[in-house]
């Protein structure tokens, strides 16, 4: 059996954070680690009161470094085979939701395990965004290659993860979240503010996409070759 460390990046999530780090330490996880990303909020108190009754590494960057670079230095503090990724801001979170991300890739039916939850905005099963979630399972090995490009990344992080894997052939695998909901920036914020951090988070993903060019036209030549 392959060992296993789970990662929750948070940014200012006090209204969930409790929930999220209770229901995964209480998984059969190996490691469980927080990356504490500048929160401004109550996010670190709740975080340090937990600590009293919960077994995990609490990492807390000084500053806000954003999404890629918290992700990042989760993976480099993990000693698990398997990395699981976890949302810091989801309702309704269950043991099975975790179970159905990290099975396929015990049983190798995949590279990497995207988790789709299913309450939500736009429907799941039509969703054009259902590659950016931040529930996913990876082989640490497998993501290593790129943690110093997560790092300056930011909110492209997963778009860089998806061309890497795309690039290298990897397979990708989607499972449907049941009742999982992840709420969207307008659930979260002022309609205005929504709407400029949005604008914000598709540059840092366009600009992502292009400084990895290369992996585009990997990807491109791989799905040639399959077809």
């Amino acid at each position: 059996m392959k060992t296993i460390s789970a990662i929750i990046c948070v940014y200012n999530e006090e209204k969930t954070i409790k929930d999220v780090v209770s229901i995964v330490c209480d998984y059969f996880f190996d490691e469980m680690i927080v990356v504490n990303d500048g929160s401004t909020d109550k996010t670190g108190d709740i975080l340090n009161e937990l600590g009293k009754f919960y077994d995990f590494k609490y990492i807390k960057l000084k500053e806000n470094r954003g999404k890629g670079f918290a992700m990042a230095t989760g993976v480099e503090n993990a000693s698990g085979e398997i990395i699981v990724f976890v949302d810091a801001d989801l309702s309704n979170l269950k043991e099975d939701h975790l179970f159905e991300l990290v099975m396929p890739l015990l049983h190798k039916k995949a590279d990497m395990i995207l988790g789709q939850a299913t309450e939500t905005l736009i429907d799941y099963s039509i969703n054009p965004f259902k590659s950016f979630t931040g529930e996913r399972a990876v082989l640490k090995k497998d993501i290593l290659p790129i943690v110093d490009k997560m790092k300056s990344s930011r909110f492209g992080v997963e778009t860089l993860i998806n061309l890497y894997y795309q690039s290298e052939g990897k397979k990708v695998k989607y499972v449907m979240l049941k009742d999982l909901k992840h709420p969207t920036k307008f659930d979260k914020v002022s309609k205005r503010r929504a709407i400029k951090e949005f604008a914000k988070e598709g540059h840092q993903i366009a600009l992502t996409a292009f400084k990895n060019f290369n992996l585009i036209t990997s990807s491109i030549k791989n799905k040639l070759k399959i077809n």
